[in-house]
């Protein structure tokens, strides 16, 4: 007998996520924690397939390309096509084309993370180019510990000095890795918006343009398959972080659902809830994915 098939949903849950007819995932916190699946994450996609409930992966990791991604995903049981995930990085070269075209692009990301630019139309300028003077149209940061050196952010933050605007893939604290809480890059956005006095345009999680994306993919595959048109309140995201995936989802229109099984804690929740400024309560808390694939899935 798999995880999901003697799993019950809370009633708080399953009232919460009446009327839901699709979801967006976080991938870290949700599907894997540490490099490795969590319980009962692959059987609960196994049966949201088999209840015909579409869903989105919307993450912020930009360490890697969505192809590794998927093979990633793959190896821990988990079959999510590269056009099923919206992540920081392809946001990032969408966003990029869209409003640089044709520009110049100082990119601080893995080589993986970087490969989301091609055929993007953008040139992405190397560090010894950055060093002889050229401009560039924007600054993009994702994460890479080989890259977010001190000497490529003094370069980034010249860049930014002399005009070129700061795009941030996200701006995470930190993030869980094999070896525990680990600083992640929004730490360094932040220092350079210090030094700078600019303000960084966010990408990914939690701006509402991300979101945006996600639903997108998700109303054009159903649309594809000659399903009835949706709206955001029938859409759920799932997700561990309650600043980025949570509150970041319902300033977009849709439902957002904490799982227990990454970053936040039900009692994160509780603080959260008090604070005066900023804060908010997820629409349900659930111990994880399995919950919610029973929940919706009957």
């Amino acid at each position: 007998m798999r995880p999901t098939d003697r799993v019950a949903a809370p009633a708080d849950l399953a009232a919460t996520l009446a009327g839901v007819r699709a979801l967006l995932l976080d991938m870290d916190g949700v599907l894997v924690g540490k490099g490795e699946p969590i319980r009962g994450a692959p059987e609960a996609l196994v049966r949201l397939e088999a209840a015909g409930i579409p869903y989105r992966l919307v993450t912020n990791t930009s360490l890697a390309s969505r192809s590794t991604l998927a093979r990633h995903l793959a190896r821990a049981g988990m079959t999510i096509p590269p056009e099923r995930i919206v992540s920081a990085a392809s946001a990032s070269a969408a966003y990029a084309a869209r409003v640089f075209p044709g520009g110049r692009l100082y990119v601080l990301a893995s080589a993986d993370a970087r490969t989301e630019f091609d055929g993007s139309g953008l040139r992405l300028l190397r560090h010894e180019e950055v060093d002889r003077g050229e401009p560039a149209d924007a600054v993009a940061v994702g994460d890479s510990t080989e890259e977010l050196t001190y000497a490529n952010l003094n370069r980034a933050f010249r860049l930014i000095m002399d005009g070129a605007v700061l795009l941030a893939m996200h701006k995470n604290r930190w993030w869980l890795t094999p070896e525990g809480r680990t600083l992640d890059s929004g730490a360094m956005v932040a220092g350079l918006e210090f030094a700078t006095e600019r303000r960084a345009r966010i990408v990914g999680k939690p701006s509402r343009a991300f979101f945006r994306a996600g639903f997108d993919g998700l109303a054009a595959e159903v649309h594809a398959a000659g399903g009835a048109r949706f709206h955001h309140g029938e859409v759920a995201m799932v997700g561990d972080d309650l600043w980025n995936d949570i509150f970041g989802a319902q300033r977009a229109g849709f439902r957002g659902i904490l799982v227990l099984t990454g970053k936040h804690s039900r009692a994160d929740a509780v603080r959260a809830a008090a604070r005066a400024r900023g804060g908010g309560r997820p629409d349900a808390i659930s111990p994880s994915i399995v919950e919610v694939a029973a929940a919706l899935a009957g």
